[in-house]
């Protein structure tokens, strides 16, 4: 081995290990390989300058990497840093130079935005150095984040309840969610009515004017008003007042960035934004293609349009030779960003190879990512094709104090929908001329009332953070999942609510620290962390003078800030211990528990009357004893021990299904069990023996390498499929 190559990812190693001969040698870090301590605050004052001094450590689960890269490098005679192209994995090369003893300034540093040969090859033929401003800037968020973390939230846990915690993105996030339940709790809905026609040849049409006024939205507010008007209209003859045709041409969309891609993911296929990104990092990062494994789409944590030269001409020629001379453009199609403070140095995301379709890749591709690689890939090819053509029509019928308008439209040339896909319906109106006149068949009412404005949900609040510029392409999903996990918001529905606890913590932060709840503050940060990753500001400088006041204002906190803690005395005492019963908030509202807790688990409802006790069974806990209780959850009743926290043993109400079949890797059984992912199918000697499969084996071994087949579907027909070689029949 004369070369080393260090990434991310073990994915991305294997599929750069496909790409090289034996002089290279392709590893993984794993992520971050030094990074600040969990345990302790992790930064340190200089005394003479007052500069933050990160003190970064190497992770316990880490050492072994670290050990092996150290290893390797030493034998390498050229170590490359091949990282991602963004202030993260510039930052992740940077503290990996460090790891191994190596000046970061000394290792040639390689990029590319896509994985397949040529891009790979390249990079090689075009090294640069770290670059230390995109290291600093990176660095910079990471200590004010770590500032506010681990100097907010002890005091939010103390002030209000233990578990809490506050960021910079988080928080300001935080306060979206809980400004917008405001509002609709706030809400006053108003009246409105609606006038509605129908005219011969079955014409639909809506009021448009009345005694010489615009008939808006509002302005019938009540039932004499629309009666009014209805009274009128039956009283009156029509005609057509005017025809109106319009051609409008309606513009190809832009390439996704991360934000859109989340979005239309959300929308279009019911991804939630981390499984988005993480079916995307597969697809970046190798799956098997028809010329091997490769990268089949380029990186996905982008804010950028830009398209390469290149990837465009090869879609112009794929649009031409597929759909012909009309859906394709007389010039290259550019897009500009609109994100607010877009900064991040990628192209737009689009597929690497546009003669890998999605055709060819229903052959290679999982069910979910096959979904997301189809989005991605006509989302590149309707960019550069021809805009598409409508016609929208629309008719005056005109009395003597009221005129109704019918609108229609119809759809001239598909244009760049032949891929994107058109889903609504023509609507014609019919051949009328100008003074015909027209017979009013019916009219009707209804009554309406204004609506509150809708709960955000994953998409609709990333799209608002990348309008207000708060985060960046790498943090819209994690910042709704950090949400998630410390309670302060509930998906329902596929919409955010927040909970309780949001409201009391909100209100906090807003009254005493609203910088780190205001929008603009965060969205300014971001811009400030844009000018020290271009070399515009000093790193140190930006720290300094955040930490010093943010530092009095946690001082001043715990001294003024009245406890927000939700246990109020009863003046009733427990029934158990005698300890004196508190009335508290929990997730599902206010109840009644011993002052005693946890050693006193007495609680009663808010009402006086006992909590609903669980269901007692005559099945005993195989691991302590104890016998074991019914529980609810998410998905349904399963078994607990009653012995819980101290026993934690859980099992399904009723028996996992065994099946006949014999495990292919020891013989034992193999049972149908449920998962966070759904049904799959698992050895009963586990975890001695590993084997899963997440579709349903059978009685057959596969004519190519002897192994065990299942049976799932396929583009809508039965296949079986080997566990090993993935060979597959159809089912006869």
């Amino acid at each position: 081995m004369k070369n080393l190559i260090i990434v991310e990812s073990p994915a991305k190693a294997r599929t750069i290990t496909n790409f090289l001969d034996k002089e290279y040698k392709v590893i993984a870090s794993k992520g971050h390989i030094r990074d600040l301590p969990k345990t302790t605050f992790g930064i340190e004052i200089d005394e003479k300058t007052g500069d933050l001094i990160p003190k970064y450590a190497i992770p316990r689960d880490a050492n072994a990497t670290v050990k092996e890269l150290k290893k390797l490098a030493k034998e390498a005679q050229t170590v490359f840093i091949a990282t991602d192209e963004d202030r993260e994995g510039e930052a992740i090369g940077y503290h990996i130079a460090k790891a191994i003893g190596k000046d970061p300034q000394t290792l040639p540093r390689i990029v590319f935005h896509e994985i397949t040969k040529n891009a790979i090859i390249h990079a090689l033929q075009t090294p640069r150095k770290v670059n230390m401003d995109s290291v600093d800037a990176q660095q910079t968020r990471r200590l004010l984040d770590r500032i506010v973390g681990y100097k907010l939230s002890p005091l939010l846990a103390s002030k209000i309840q233990k578990g809490l915690s506050a960021g910079r993105v988080q928080s300001s996030t935080l306060k979206l969610v809980v400004d917008r339940e405001r509002e609709i709790k706030t809400f006053q809905p108003e009246e409105y009515w609606t006038i509605d026609a129908k005219f011969q040849k079955e014409i639909d049409a809506s009021i448009y004017e009345y005694n010489g006024l615009k008939i808006e939205k509002l302005t019938i507010k009540n039932k004499t008003d629309a009666n009014e008007i209805v009274s009128a209209a039956r009283n009156e003859s029509f005609y057509v007042l005017a025809i109106e045709k319009t051609k409008r041409n309606t513009k190809t969309p832009p390439p996704f960035m991360t934000s859109t891609l989340q979005q239309t993911a959300s929308t279009q296929l019911g991804f939630s934004p981390k499984k988005t990104m993480m079916v995307a990092q597969k697809l970046y990062e190798g799956v098997k293609t028809d010329k091997g494994v490769m990268g089949v789409i380029t990186y996905m944590r982008t804010d950028s349009l830009n398209l390469a030269k290149e990837a465009v001409s090869d879609a112009r020629k794929h649009i031409q030779a597929v759909y012909g001379d009309a859906y394709l453009p007389e010039k290259d199609k550019n897009y500009v960003t609109k994100s607010k403070g877009a900064q991040e140095a990628h192209e737009a995301i689009r597929p690497t190879m546009v003669e890998f379709d999605p055709q060819t890749a229903a052959n290679f591709l999982a069910p979910d990512e096959l979904k997301l690689y189809r989005l991605i890939y006509n989302r590149f090819l309707a960019c550069q094709m021809t805009e598409a053509q409508l016609e929208s029509q629309s008719i005056l019928f005109k009395g003597d104090t009221c005129i109704f308008k019918a609108s229609g439209k119809k759809l001239l040339f598909d244009g760049f929908y032949k891929v994107a896909g058109y889903t609504e319906k023509d609507k014609l109106l019919p051949e009328l001329k100008q003074g015909e006149k027209v017979a009013l068949d019916e009219i009707k009412t209804e009554q309406h009332f204004t609506e509150p404005p809708a709960r955000y949900n994953e998409a609709s609040l990333i799209k608002k953070l990348e309008s207000l510029g708060i985060g960046r392409p790498s943090t819209y999903a994690p910042t709704v999942t950090i949400l998630q996990t410390r309670k302060y918001i509930e998906i329902e529905q596929k919409r955010i609510h927040p909970t309780e606890i949001a409201f009391t913590v909100t209100e906090m932060l807003e009254n005493h620290f609203p910088e780190i709840v205001d929008s603009h503050f965060t969205a300014d940060m971001e811009e400030v962390l844009d000018e020290i990753a271009e070399g515009k500001k000093d790193w140190q400088s930006i720290l300094k003078a955040f930490y010093t006041p943010f530092l009095h204002k946690i001082e001043e906190g715990k001294k003024q800030i009245k406890s927000l803690k939700v246990a109020v005395p009863t003046g009733e005492m427990c029934p158990l211990c005698h300890s004196e019963l508190l009335l508290r908030k929990g997730r599902y509202g206010e109840f009644i528990a011993c002052s005693n807790f946890p050693k006193c688990k007495y609680t009663k409802n808010i009402d006086g009357t006992e909590p609903e006790q669980p269901e007692t069974t005559d099945v005993i806990c195989d691991k302590c004893g104890a016998p074991m209780i019914i529980k609810d959850s998410k998905k349904g009743k399963f078994l607990a021990c009653s012995a819980y926290p101290k026993c934690k043993n859980a099992k399904p109400l009723t028996p996992p299904k065994e099946l006949k079949i014999p495990c292919p890797e020891c013989g034992a059984k193999l049972q149908e069990r449920e998962g966070r992912r759904g049904k799959f199918f698992g050895c009963t000697n586990y975890p001695q023996c590993k084997f899963i499969a997440n579709f349903e084996p059978v009685d057959k071994h596969c004519p190519e390498c002897g192994y065990l087949m299942g049976i799932k579907m396929l583009r809508g027909k039965e296949v079986y499929e080997c566990f090993k070689c993935k060979h597959k029949e159809e089912v006869n």
